[in-house]
This record gives structure tokens, C-alpha cells and sequence, in this order.
């Protein structure tokens, strides 16, 4: 057996290894510092391996290694999901299937909007005057006059959500026994109240002595599966919360990629594409017209142009559909992700804790290929926002029953009334602090379970009041105003409760 298991830490290993040396930023941040640590006199010849170990360790590196290490298994683990057996399950083709059509519909939209307005999806490089006048305006979009009366959003939550309540699999022998749900004939494997109250038992552990000076110490190990840790509580101090999440997305080092954006940045100053429009017309419908975010609007003009030209975000990004994706006769934007209504709102928070727009976008990028996308496609992943909905429905059944009858003899769907929620993962619902809170808690759990959860609590908390109305205009009014809702009491309140 230890035999066995030193092979498989070998070849374990060698992967990492290979993963390493591809990386692209490998030259600069690995290999080239330790090609200067062999040129140190605190390198010995006659005694590398050791004195070489020990420079690696006094210069830091061998903690950034170690983050490296990290990363790359946290996505190996990523697309080992995707090759779950649970996708491979013939009742679940249709789904997949789903997807495929999804995505297919979706850039089929973008497609037709070109032919409509007659410009092409490659599109056209600007003149030297637009040139000149987007860069003097970079730090002042808002100020950037271009006509957006002909665009509109290729599609919004709710169109997402017409396609998720009519996904049709094959008929089971117990579809007669079961009530009637909107997503349950999915067999897709979610966790019950038991075990999201076990995933989620760090909430209820007492707080720290004296915790924001544990987390200082913490972020000066750099870290990330320390930083990660950090995060469970559900108490980050404002100030560190930018670290923090650096490193838990591996975006700390966003130095290394400044070239990077620069490149990102003069793709948007040369080339005039649909998706700019898109953008600007998403962030003016959004952000600029809610009052915890309309400060930033310049600052998200350019993120989510810059993120529109961002070809590592399609290549990062594993899907059912990617083959489909690629046809060019479907073709999106270079990041493969095309602008819905709404998207600006994922980057929206991260205002709050970042100054410097190239750190932002980083960090924001990577939580968008974690996380954010599996929100706004169809696919059998754990955490996709078919499981997440399903999660949902089945939690308020079995613990809210009589908020799931009242619904129902209403002939109101539920979902209905929380996917705004679950699509966004709470943004522009809670407020900006309390928001950031529940965004702590998906990254130092690394999961999205947390959303429908949350949304539950709220609907728990906010029963007795909705008992009392009959009608789903008058069940939204009493869930419009989230602002008195503090995240982590209600959370550890409901981990405390008794099943």
C-alpha cells in the first residue's frame, strides 16, 4: 500500500511539475529567479542542492511555489468535477444537450444584432482621432459620447430562467409519487440542510482574540490556503480583505501581469467591437443607476471592456459546449463570454476593495472563472446554477414546507422569486458590506452553495410577512429592500438552530 501510494505521490508530482513549467509567467517569476539565486555567493557549487533549497526558502520563493502548487490543484480539482461520472449519466444528455442550445442561442443573438446593425463581430479598427479621443477619456468613460440607442442586452436573467423551468428529461417511475417541481426530474446529486450545516460548522466556532492581528500575521506567511482559511470566519477587516482574496485567486502577483493589461487595454483603444456598446449599455442600465455603485462607473467601463478582449478567460473557462462555441458560424467575443444584462454586477463589488484598476481586474477575473460563469450557463457541474436552483427548491420544501405550500396554491413558481438572487450571487441586492461578507464565504469554502442557502434564510426570516400576501408582486415587495439584512448572524443563527 505505501508502495502504492508513493507512485501515485510521484506521479502526482511529475503533473504538477509539467503544469508548472508551463505556466506563463514561468520564466519570470520561477525560473529566472532562481537562475539568479545560483549566481548568489549564498549558493555553494561543491554543496548546491542544500544551499540552493536554503536560498529558495530565505528569498520567499519557496512559499510562492507553494501557492503555485495550490492553484493548480485547486484546478485540477475544478476539471475533475467536469469529469465527474455524473456527467457521463444518459439521463442527464439532456441537459447537456441544454446547454449546447444555450450557449448556441446565445451567440446566435450577438450574431443577428451584427447582421441587424450592419457591423461585424471582428470589428473595425477605430481611426487615430477615436484613438486619441478614448485614451484621453480612459479615466473618465463616463464622459465617452457614443450612441447606444440601437444596442440592447442579448439576454437577461429572466430569459435564463425560462429555459431552466422548461428543461423536460426523461419521465422515472417516481415522477407520479414526488410533487411536481420545477427542476425536480434532475438527478443531479445536491447536499442536504445536515450537510451544508457540517460544510458551513467553522461559522459557529467562537471569534479569535483579537482577530485582525491573527490575520495580519497570516498574510505575512502569503499563504493562500492559510488566506483561504482566514475568510471562514465570515469577519475579514476591511483592510485586508483585498490580500486576502489575492491570494486565495492567486492574483497577488498582478504586477507580473501589467504587460497584460496594457495589451488588454490597447486592444480596446484600437479596435471598436459590438460588445464596447454592450458594455456601456449593461453598466448605464446597472451600476450607474444603483446608489451603492454608480460612483465607479468609470472604473468598471474599463474593466469590462478590458475583460471583453481577455482571450485567457475563454481558454481558462471548461464547458460542455466548447467545441460548439468555437464554430464560426456561432462566433462571441474574444473572452468567449457574451455581455448579458447584468454581467457588470460581478465586478461591481470589487470596487470597494481595490484601488488600482489592474489589481481589480485580475482579482475579478479570476473569481469570474471560479465562480461567476457557472451562474449563466446550463451544465451538470456541482455547483452550476441548475444545482444551485435545485438545491434551492429542495431545501424550502423540506424545511420551509409552509412557505413552499403557501407558493403553490398561489401557482407561483419559487424560483422565480429568488433567481435574481442566485444569478447575481446577491450583488445589488445587499448591501456593498454585506455582500462582501457572503463573497468571503464562497471563496474560504470555495462554493456557491452558499447563495441558495442564504436566499432560504431570507425567505425563512421574512415569512411571517409573506404568509400574508397573496400575490407575486406583492411577495417581491416584501423582499425588495435587503438593506437591514446582516449576512453572518442570520447564517450562524440557522447553523445553530436544531434540525
Amino acid at each position: 500500500m505505501e508502495e502504492l501510494k508513493d507512485v501515485s505521490i510521484h506521479h502526482t508530482a511529475l503533473k504538477v511539475l509539467s503544469e508548472i513549467t508551463s505556466m506563463k509567467n514561468y520564466d519570470e517569476v520561477i525560473y529566472k529567479t532562481v537562475q539568479n539565486l545560483v549566481c548568489t555567493p549564498d549558493v555553494d557549487k561543491v554543496d548546491m542542492k542544500r544551499t540552493l533549497e536554503q536560498a529558495i526558502k530565505s528569498n520567499g520563493l519557496e512559499t510562492e511555489i507553494r501557492n503555485v502548487v495550490y492553484h493548480l490543484l485547486r484546478a485540477s480539482n475544478k476539471n475533475e468535477i467536469n469529469k465527474n461520472p455524473v456527467q457521463c449519466n444518459d439521463s442527464l444528455s439532456y441537459l447537456r444537450r441544454a446547454g449546447i442550445l444555450w450557449e448556441r442561442r446565445v451567440r446566435k443573438s450577438l450574431n443577428s444584432m451584427c447582421t441587424e446593425l450592419e457591423v461585424t463581430l471582428q470589428g473595425q479598427l477605430r481611426t487615430s482621432a477615436e484613438r486619441e479621443e478614448l485614451l484621453n477619456k480612459w479615466d473618465e468613460l463616463s464622459n465617452y459620447q457614443i450612441d447606444l440607442s440601437n444596442y440592447r442586452p442579448v439576454y437577461a436573467p429572466k430569459d435564463l430562467l425560462e429555459v431552466l423551468i422548461s428543461l423536460k428529461g426523461p419521465m422515472r417511475q417516481e415522477d407520479d409519487i414526488y410533487p411536481k417541481w420545477e427542476f425536480s426530474h434532475i438527478t443531479l446529486p445536491v447536499k442536504n440542510l445536515l450537510e451544508l450545516k457540517m460544510h458551513f460548522r467553522d461559522l459557529l466556532r467562537p471569534p479569535i482574540h483579537n482577530w485582525p492581528a491573527q490575520c495580519k500575521r497570516i498574510l505575512s506567511q502569503r499563504l493562500a490556503p492559510l488566506s483561504q482559511h482566514a475568510l471562514k470566519k465570515g469577519q475579514t477587516p476591511k483592510p485586508l480583505r483585498g490580500e486576502l482574496w489575492s491570494y486565495v485567486l492567486g492574483s497577488h502577483n498582478f504586477v507580473n501581469n501589467l504587460p497584460y493589461w496594457e495589451k488588454l487595454k490597447n486592444s480596446v483603444l484600437m479596435t471598436d467591437l459590438i460588445v464596447d456598446k454592450l458594455v456601456f449599455k449593461d453598466v448605464q442600465l446597472t451600476a450607474t443607476n444603483d446608489d451603492q455603485y454608480f460612483v465607479f462607473e468609470d472604473i468598471l467601463y474599463q474593466i469590462m471592456l478590458c475583460f471583453s478582449r481577455d482571450t485567457e478567460i475563454n481558454q481558462s473557462i471548461q464547458s460542455d459546449f466548447t467545441n460548439i462555441s468555437k464554430s464560426k458560424q456561432y462566433e462571441g467575443p474574444p473572452s468567449g463570454v457574451v455581455p448579458f444584462h447584468g454581467i457588470c454586477m460581478f465586478a461591481a463589488p470589487f470596487c470597494y476593495i481595490f484601488d488600482s484598476p489592474e489589481q481589480l481586474y485580475f482579482t475579478f477575473r479570476a473569481f469570474y472563472i471560479r465562480y461567476c460563469h457557472r451562474l449563466t450557463t446550463i451544465n451538470t457541474h456541482p455547483q452550476g446554477i441548475v444545482s444551485l436552483c435545485l438545491l434551492f427548491e429542495k431545501l424550502l420544501q423540506t424545511h420551509e414546507p409552509l412557505l413552499w405550500s403557501h407558493f403553490r396554491e398561489l401557482q407561483i413558481q419559487p424560483i422565480r422569486i429568488v433567481f435574481k438572487w442566485l444569478i447575481r450571487a446577491f450583488s445589488g441586492n445587499l448591501s456593498p458590506d454585506e455582500l462582501l461578507i457572503l463573497w468571503d464565504l464562497i471563496l474560504g469554502y470555495d462554493s456557491l452553495e452558499i447563495i441558495p442557502f442564504f436566499a432560504i434564510i431570507i425567505l425563512s426570516f421574512r415569512k411571517e410577512s409573506l404568509l400574508q400576501v397573496n400575490t407575486i408582486e406583492n411577495i417581491e415587495a416584501v423582499l425588495a429592500d435587503l438593506s437591514s439584512i446582516k449576512v453572518l448572524p442570520l447564517i450562524q443563527l440557522t447553523l445553530s438552530l436544531k434540525n
